[in-house]
């Protein structure tokens, strides 16, 4: 666990798995169904599971596209945290949540992974908190820029996956794991 981070405990993080979110995802169907691997996962080793649900002027708080994918729902006692910018850290209340569960180690998923995945990942581990992606639980969708360059959404992916191996900071762990291969431990108890 991290040693600048306090606490000993891993939640899963489920950010913008949202209809209007996923809907453009390249891979979607098979993302979505990773993310719900994960969830269930978790709630068997009695990991806290955290949802991220993002709103802002193209992403209408209880608007249609705003809503979970129909695959996945938190559960009654899983927190869910509103955010209007990428990194699931900034003006939210995420931080609190997790210490009160005394998270250092934060496992990540969801969309979308150029602007929410990537900025709650470096968000996280500059916070102190060790971070494991589910290398095939994240998606995004391809971008056109204005002069016609296309950046597929699988190259994104890709390269988020490779810094996630590489990327360094003092006294954190980070890494990628499949969903398949994902194995929580038990929380431990104080």
């Amino acid at each position: 666990m991290a040693t600048v981070r306090e606490g000993n405990q891993t939640a899963l993080l489920v950010v913008d798995v949202q209809v209007g979110v996923m809907a453009e995802c390249w891979d979607a169907p098979r993302v979505i169904g990773n993310v719900s691997r994960v969830v269930d996962k978790a709630r068997a080793a009695a990991v806290p599971v955290l949802w991220v649900q993002h709103s802002d002027h193209n992403l209408a708080s209880d608007s249609a596209p705003w809503q979970w994918v129909s695959e996945l729902a938190p559960g009654s006692s899983e927190r869910v945290i509103d955010k209007h910018f990428n990194s699931s850290f900034e003006q939210t209340m995420l931080e609190e949540a997790l210490a009160q569960l005394g998270a250092s180690h934060i496992v990540l998923a969801g969309a979308m992974t150029n602007w929410c995945i990537r900025a709650t990942a470096y968000g996280a581990l500059e916070r102190g908190y060790d971070v494991t992606l589910v290398e095939d639980a994240h998606t995004t969708d391809t971008m056109t820029l204005d002069d016609g360059t296309k950046i597929e959404a699988a190259s994104v992916i890709h390269d988020l996956n490779i810094a996630m191996r590489w990327l360094s900071y003092p006294g954190r762990k980070n890494g990628v794991t499949k969903a398949q291969a994902l194995v929580f431990t038990p929380p431990l108890r104080a």
